[in-house]
C-alpha cells in the first residue's frame, strides 16, 4: 500500500487499467489470485487496485478516436506468438508480483503491438499503391494498344475504301470496253457481210472445202456404220438395199455404199444460190453456230437434212427413242456426240454449195451413172491403189459401180467426181 500512495498516479496507467487493457489486446485472462498466492496477497492486491482506481476497472485500452480499430485489426490477424522479453518481463512482474514491473510489461506488449500495427499499414499501403501503380501501367499499356489498333483499323478502312473505288472505277472501264466490243464485231459482221469474200471466190478454196466435204462424210459414215452393227442391222442386207448387186473387191469395201447413200441423201435437190459463209464458218463447233443463229439458212438445211439422212427406225434401233428427231422438229438442235459429227458434215455440205454458187451462179453438179466407162479427166478411184492401177490403155476395162462423191462444173473448172470401180472380165 506504501508503494501505491507514496508514487503519484497516473489516469491512465493505474494497474486496473493496465491489466483491462491488456486483457482486451491479448485476449487472456484478467489478472486475478494464481493458485500460488496466498490470500494476503490477494488482498493486497485488491486493495491495490481500488486505491489507484476505484471507479473504472474495465477502462478501454485507448481512447475514443485513437487507433483502437487497427489495434482490433491486429488482435484479429493473430499474430503470435509474443516476444521472448515481453514473455519474460511478464512472467517475472507477476511471479513475485511486482507493479511496476507489469506496467513495464503493458508498455512495451502495447509497444510491440503499436509496431505491428504500424508494419501491416505500412505493407497495405505499399500493397495499394504498387497495385494502383501496377493497374495505372496496365492500363496505360493497353490504352496504346488500342490506340494503336484503331490507328490501324482506320487505315485498313481507308485501304477498303480506297480498293472499292478501284474496284468500281475498272467494272466501268471493263463495261465500256465489253461496249466497244459489241459495237466493233457488230462492225465487222456488217463488213463482212457487205464484202464479196474475195478470200473464198477461187477455185482453190472451192477444191479445199470439197476435199473437207469429202472427209467429213467419210467420219460421219463410219459411227453410222458402227451404230448400225451393234443395234444388230444386217450391213451385207443394208448395203444391197443401198445399191444392189455391186462387185466388191473386199468385203470392207461396202462403207462405200454407205457413204454413196449419205452424199446422194446430202446433195438431194441442192439448188446453188450465192450466199455469204463467213458466218458459220468462224464457228469450230457448228453447233455453236446454230444455237447463235436459229433461224438462219444453214440451221434450216441441217435439220432438214438430218431427217432426211437418219431414218427414224435407225434412230430408234441406236437410241431406243426418237429424242434427236424431236429437237430437230422443234427447230432446236441437240449437243450429243452423234449429232455434233452430223453438223459438222452438214456445214461442209452447205459451205461447198455457197462457195460453188458465188464463184459461178451457173454452178452445177457433175454425176456418175453407174455401169459408165472410167475416165480419170471426169472421175477419181476411192481406192488409191485401184487407180494406180488403171492405166490409160485399160480404162475402158473399169466400170463405175458407185457414185461415192458427185464432182463440180463451175464453168470449165471440173471438180472430178469420186466413184468406185470394179474390172471386167
Amino acid at each position: 500500500m506504501e508503494n501505491a500512495t507514496s508514487k503519484p498516479s497516473k489516469p491512465s496507467s493505474n494497474i486496473s487499467e493496465i491489466v483491462s487493457k491488456f486483457t482486451k489486446v491479448c485476449k487472456l485472462r484478467s489478472i486475478g489470485v494464481f493458485p500460488s498466492e496466498s490470500p494476503n496477497q490477494k488482498q493486497h492486491h485488491h486493495q491495490h487496485q481500488s486505491c489507484h482506481n476505484p471507479k473504472n476497472n474495465t477502462a478501454p485500452l485507448v481512447e475514443e478516436g485513437s487507433d483502437d480499430t487497427e489495434e482490433k485489426e491486429c488482435v484479429s490477424e493473430k499474430i503470435h506468438p509474443q516476444p521472448i522479453e515481453v514473455k519474460s518481463k511478464s512472467n517475472e512482474a507477476h511471479i513475485p508480483y511486482n507493479p511496476d514491473k507489469i506496467i513495464d510489461a503493458d508498455q512495451l506488449v502495447v509497444a510491440q503491438l503499436e509496431s505491428l500495427c504500424k508494419i501491416k499499414r505500412s505493407y497495405k499501403e505499399k500493397q495499394f499503391t504498387n497495385k494502383a501503380e501496377l493497374d495505372s501501367s496496365t492500363c496505360s499499356d493497353l490504352q496504346v494498344e488500342i490506340e494503336l489498333s484503331e490507328r490501324v483499323l482506320e487505315d485498313l478502312k481507308s485501304q477498303v475504301k480506297a480498293k472499292n473505288s478501284e474496284i468500281l472505277r475498272l467494272r466501268e472501264v471493263l463495261q465500256d470496253l465489253e461496249l466497244g466490243n459489241i459495237g466493233l464485231a457488230e462492225k465487222m459482221r456488217q463488213i463482212s457481210l457487205e464484202k464479196k469474200i474475195p478470200t473464198v471466190l477461187s477455185i482453190a478454196t472451192l477444191e479445199e472445202a470439197f476435199k473437207a466435204t469429202t472427209k467429213s462424210i467419210h467420219d460421219f459414215a463410219k459411227p453410222l456404220i458402227s451404230l448400225m452393227k451393234a443395234s444388230g442391222w444386217d450391213l451385207d442386207q443394208a448395203a444391197n438395199s443401198i445399191e444392189d448387186a455391186v462387185v466388191y473387191s473386199k468385203r470392207s469395201h461396202k462403207k462405200y455404199a454407205f457413204e454413196a447413200y449419205i452424199a446422194q441423201r446430202m446433195f438431194c435437190g441442192i439448188g446453188f444460190k450465192s450466199y455469204n459463209v463467213d458466218e458459220i464458218m468462224r464457228f469450230d463447233n457448228p453447233i455453236d453456230a446454230l444455237t447463235e443463229y436459229p433461224n438462219s439458212a444453214f440451221a434450216k438445211f441441217c435439220g432438214k437434212k438430218y431427217l432426211l439422212v437418219v431414218h427414224q427406225l435407225l434412230e430408234v434401233s441406236f437410241f431406243g427413242n426418237l429424242d434427236h428427231r424431236a429437237f430437230v422438229l422443234s427447230g432446236k438442235h441437240p449437243r450429243t456426240p452423234f449429232y455434233q459429227i452430223f453438223a459438222k458434215m452438214a456445214k461442209w455440205v452447205w459451205v461447198l454449195q455457197g462457195i460453188a454458187a458465188s464463184i459461178n451462179p451457173k454452178a452445177k453438179l457433175f454425176t456418175v451413172k453407174r455401169g459408165s466407162k472410167f475416165s480419170d479427166v471426169h472421175m477419181e478411184s476411192v481406192e488409191e491403189d485401184m487407180e494406180g492401177a488403171v492405166e490409160a490403155d485399160e480404162q475402158a476395162m473399169h466400170r463405175v459401180e458407185l457414185m461415192v462423191m458427185p464432182g463440180f462444173k463451175i464453168g470449165d473448172k471440173l471438180l472430178r467426181s469420186r466413184v468406185y470401180l470394179s474390172k471386167l472380165k
